[in-house]
């Protein structure tokens, strides 16, 4: 039988979230041999000022393939509508399902504190399913084979780079992702619904360029990279070992811990 690939999955909430904060890490992690999962919870139905759900839905379900296509990650498709990722047993249990069948040593989610309660509640499935990877008495929707094994998680910087109330965020690692930032940029742009209702909703004038100023923020904040995407280590305690670090492994220079590693007490 052959070996299965490390893996690594995206969780994020709304389509065009992962290109934002997450892509980058993404793809070097799949030059590094990992296989990538790309999954948005919501469905992007809110995201229009002209739409309907239904056609809203449809536009953002095209785009997001198409954009996993460029990143050349595995997509699943969402669970919820925009506004309706909610901490409730029936979301878990399909989320679940798909840690189970993905069974990813690295997950990428959001941040626990955000601008906005999708993100966090994103998170908190993400964290949530993937502590349950093996737990054979919790029942996923549909159900999976169980198996537990090290699975680390990591946590993207917010949009803004602070918290719901202003507070800056520091990353506790900094990945340099200058060499594959127009790849990211370019699994944006196929997001092409966005610029218009982002500019009406948020005042993000292009969301591109967005994006980039947030890249280099996070590049200037590391005081080392251009370009860089910024993550937390979510506690190893019921996922991993007290020192794994995947991430920091797999991407070798390309990453930077900001301060000291702090011990972890036994």
């Amino acid at each position: 039988m052959s070996k299965r690939p490390a893996t690594a999955l995206a969780i994020a909430a709304h389509p065009d979230d992962i290109e934002f904060v997450m892509a980058g890490t993404l793809l070097l992690l799949q030059a590094t041999g990992f296989e990538i999962h790309y999954l948005n919870l919501a469905s992007g139905s809110c995201g229009s000022a002209e739409l309907g759900p239904a056609a809203t839905r449809s536009v953002r379900r095209r785009e997001s393939r198409q954009a996993a296509r460029i990143l050349g990650a595995i997509h699943h498709p969402s669970l919820v509508d925009d506004l309706e990722i909610l901490y409730e047993i029936n979301t878990l249990r399909r989320l679940t399902a798909i840690v189970r069948d993905v069974r990813p040593t690295i997950v990428l989610t959001h941040s626990p504190e955000d601008y906005m309660e999708d993100h966090m509640n994103a998170c908190r499935l993400a964290v949530t399913a993937t502590f349950a990877r093996g737990m054979r008495n919790f029942r996923a929707i549909p159900q999976r084979p169980v198996e537990n094994y090290p699975a680390t998680l990591y946590h993207a910087m917010p949009h803004g780079l602070c918290d719901g109330l202003g507070q800056q965020i520091n990353p506790g690692l900094f990945v340099n992702t200058e060499s594959v930032h127009l790849r990211k940029r370019e699994a944006l742009a196929a997001h092409e619904s966005q610029k218009a209702w982002l500019d009406v909703s948020q005042g993000m004038d292009s969301y591109l360029t967005a994006m980039d100023e947030m890249s280099l923020a996070v590049g200037k904040m590391s005081r080392r990279f251009r370009h860089a995407e910024g993550w937390r280590q979510h506690s190893h305690l019921g996922f991993c070992g007290p020192t794994d670090e995947p991430l920091g492994k797999a991407l070798g220079s390309l990453c930077f811990r900001n301060g000291a590693r702090r011990r972890r007490r036994d």
